[in-house]
């Protein structure tokens, strides 16, 4: 069992809301897997924060991550 089963023990979630915050989860547990220090990623907040660019592309990796959440619940389907 891996770190990440503690984390990420499943995509199956009850409703796509749920679905959704697993996505912002996974997305949030990512940037952290990727950048580690947390006083880091604190100092950089301020350069995305008000950067329209860059919040959306924060979105649209949410969306990735909420389509694999989906496709694992045949959310679509239903």
């Amino acid at each position: 069992m891996s770190v990440y089963d503690e984390i990420l023990p499943s995509l199956i979630t009850a409703t796509p809301a749920e679905g959704r915050e697993l996505a912002i989860k996974i997305a949030r547990k990512t940037i952290a897997a990727i950048q580690p220090d947390a006083d880091i990623r604190t100092k950089l907040r301020p350069d995305y924060a008000e950067d329209t660019s860059k919040l959306m592309q924060a979105g649209q990796i949410v969306a990735i991550e909420f389509q694999t959440i989906a496709a694992a619940n045949n959310y679509w389907r239903k």
